[in-house]
């Protein structure tokens, strides 16, 4: 099992845009092979800080997602509305 932690802190005044988007990307998502959580979640703090967390049952899954249009039409539109770069994980299931 594989998770992805994405974490990004978007403009302030383009929240709703990056969550309309989001909605869209896990949407088509979630109906892939092999994914089993595509999830965006707000800090409760910050709310400019959003978080997507992805479990997928292995890599080949994940990069099958990462190759996909959805993921190559809509994650450069979000990324395009963040504050600045953004910090992505990839774990690996130990125990």
């Amino acid at each position: 099992m594989i998770k992805v932690v994405a974490k990004s802190n978007v403009k302030h005044d383009k929240i709703e845009e990056v969550l309309k988007l989001a909605k869209e990307l896990a949407e088509i998502t979630v109906k892939e092979e092999g994914c089993i959580k595509y999830e965006m979640y707000q800090d409760e703090n910050d709310e400019t800080i959003l978080t997507m967390i992805e479990e997928w049952e292995s890599r080949d899954a994940l990069n099958k997602h990462m190759e996909s249009e959805h993921f190559k039409r809509i994650v450069p539109m979000m990324g395009a509305l963040r504050e600045k770069s953004g910090e992505i994980n990839i774990y690996k299931r130990v125990i």
